[in-house]
C-alpha cells in the first residue's frame, strides 16, 4: 500500500509539473476564491456583530412593562360569567396603570437569580417637551439607577461631553442624546426648560451628552436619576414603569420572558422579538454574503475541472502506457483524483493565508464616526469557523471537479490510443 502511494505521488507530481502554468492558474482559482470568501465573510460577520452590539448596547435582553390590552375578557367575566357566549364589538383598552405592580419586590427577586440574570435596572419614563423659545421638541425623560445602568449598558463609554459623575452630583442634572443636543444647540453646563405632559415645568441642567449611535435614543431621550423623575411625576419610590434585564446568556431570553410574564403579571418582551426586523436584515445579509462567496469557490472548482480535462486529453498516451503496463482503472482514477486534491490543498492553504492577510488589512482601515463612539477601524470577525468552512469547501470542490475527469481517464482503451 505504501509503495502504491509513492508511485501515485510521483506520477501526480510529474503530471502537474509538466503543465506548470495551467497548474498554477488552476490552484490560483481556488486560492482567490477562498481568500475572497474568508475576507468577505469575516468582514460581513464583523459588521453584523458590531451592529448587534450597538443594538444591544441600549436594549435589554428582557423588558418588563405594562402593555395595553383589550378589556373584553374582564367585561365578559364581570357581567355574564365564564360559561356564557358573549360577542363584544369595539372593546376598549383595559384601565391599567403604567407602573408595574410590586416592582421593587420583582427587582429583588430578579437580582437574586444570579445564575441567569447579570443585572437589573428599574426605570421610570416620562413624556416631555424640550422647550427653547417658542419651539417645543417632544422627547422622553428616563429616570434610572445610573450605577446599575452603567453596569448593564456601559453608559460612561457613550458619553462625549461631561461625565456620569456630573449627572449624579448636579441638582436636576440630565444626560441628553447627541442628536438632541445638536438640535437644541446646547452643551454641558447649559440649562434647558422641560415640560411634562401634565403641564409641570422644570429647569434642568445638562451634565453630560451621550451618543449611542441609535437615532431613537440620541435624538429623543434624556437620562437622569430615578428619584428625580419620580419627584417630577409626583410619585413615590415604588413607582417604576419598566424593568430592564440583562442575562448571562442572551439566548435564554425567549424562555425566561415567557416565565416572567406568568410570574409577575406583566408583559415581558425579549430582545429578539423587539429587534425582529433588524435580525431579519442580518440574516438576509449573511445569505447574500455566503451566496456570493460560494459562487466564487464553485467557479474555482470548474477551473480545476477544465484543467484536468485538458490534461487528460494531452496525456492520453501516458495514461494508455500506464494501463498497458498494468495500472488498473482504479489506479488511474486515484492518480487523477490525486492531482485534483493536490490543487485543492495547495490552493486552499495559500488561500487561507491570503484571506487572513486581507482580513487583517481590512481590520486596520480607519473608520471613525462621531455618531459611533468607540469605533476606530472597520469591524472584522477572525472566527476559525470561516477558515474551516473555506478549506472544507475547497477540498469538496476539488474532489467533485476531479471525479468526472478521473472516470473518463479510467475508461480509456489503451489499444485504441496506442494504435493512433
Amino acid at each position: 500500500m505504501t509503495s502504491s502511494l509513492i508511485v501515485y505521488t510521483r506520477i501526480v507530481v510529474t503530471h502537474l509539473r509538466s503543465r506548470r502554468r495551467q497548474t498554477i492558474l488552476s490552484a490560483l482559482g481556488i486560492t482567490l476564491g477562498i481568500a475572497f470568501y474568508i475576507a468577505m465573510v469575516s468582514f460581513m460577520t464583523g459588521v453584523n456583530q458590531f451592529l448587534e452590539d450597538i443594538m444591544l448596547s441600549a436594549t435589554p435582553h428582557i423588558r418588563l412593562y405594562n402593555d395595553v390590552v383589550l378589556d373584553s375578557v374582564s367585561i365578559a367575566q364581570r357581567w355574564f360569567g365564564t360559561s356564557a357566549f358573549v360577542f363584544l364589538h369595539h372593546p376598549k383598552a383595559a384601565q391599567r396603570t403604567r407602573a408595574i405592580r410590586n416592582a421593587p419586590e420583582i427587582v429583588g427577586i430578579l437580582r437574586r437569580q444570579q445564575q441567569e440574570v447579570f443585572g437589573v435596572s428599574p426605570r421610570v419614563t416620562a413624556q416631555i417637551y424640550y422647550t427653547q423659545g417658542i419651539t417645543e421638541i417632544p422627547g422622553t425623560l428616563v429616570g434610572v439607577d445610573l450605577i446599575e445602568e452603567n453596569k448593564l449598558f456601559a453608559v460612561s463609554s457613550k458619553i462625549t461631553e461631561g461625565s456620569l459623575r456630573n449627572v449624579l452630583t448636579t441638582d436636576d442634572g440630565i444626560m441628553i442624546g447627541g442628536g438632541l443636543a445638536d438640535k437644541l444647540n446646547v452643551h454641558v453646563g447649559d440649562r434647558i426648560p422641560i415640560t411634562l405632559s401634565s403641564g409641570v415645568q422644570r429647569l434642568m441642567t445638562i451634565a453630560a451628552v451621550m451618543r449611542f449611535g441609535i437615532a431613537q435614543i440620541d435624538n429623543v431621550q434624556a437620562y437622569t436619576t430615578l428619584k428625580t423623575v419620580q419627584r417630577l411625576l409626583g410619585k413615590d419610590q415604588r413607582y417604576i414603569t419598566d424593568i430592564y434585564i440583562k442575562l448571562h446568556n442572551r439566548n435564554d431570553a425567549p424562555r425566561l420572558a415567557g416565565l416572567y410574564t406568568q410570574l409577575f403579571d406583566c408583559t415581558a418582551e425579549d430582545w429578539q422579538t423587539f429587534n425582529a426586523t433588524i435580525l431579519v436584515s442580518f440574516t438576509i445579509r449573511n445569505i447574500l454574503t455566503y451566496a456570493v462567496s460560494i459562487s466564487m469557490l464553485t467557479v474555482a472548482g470548474f477551473g480545476i475541472y477544465n484543467i484536468l480535462t485538458m490534461m487528460i486529453l494531452e496525456k492520453l498516451k501516458d495514461i494508455a502506457i500506464l494501463k498497458a503496463t498494468g495500472f488498473s482503472p482504479r489506479d488511474i482514477r486515484m492518480i487523477v483524483l490525486g492531482q485534483s486534491l493536490v490543487l485543492g490543498i495547495a490552493g486552499g492553504a495559500v488561500g487561507m493565508l491570503l484571506g487572513l492577510l486581507m482580513s487583517f488589512g481590512i481590520s486596520r482601515v480607519p473608520f471613525r464616526n462621531e455618531f459611533l463612539p468607540g469605533m476606530e477601524y472597520l469591524p472584522v470577525d477572525f472566527s476559525p469557523v470561516h477558515y474551516v468552512v473555506a478549506v472544507t469547501f475547497a477540498l469538496l470542490a476539488a474532489t467533485i471537479a476531479g471525479i468526472f475527469p478521473a472516470r473518463r481517464a479510467a475508461r480509456i482503451d489503451p489499444v485504441a490510443i496506442l494504435r493512433g
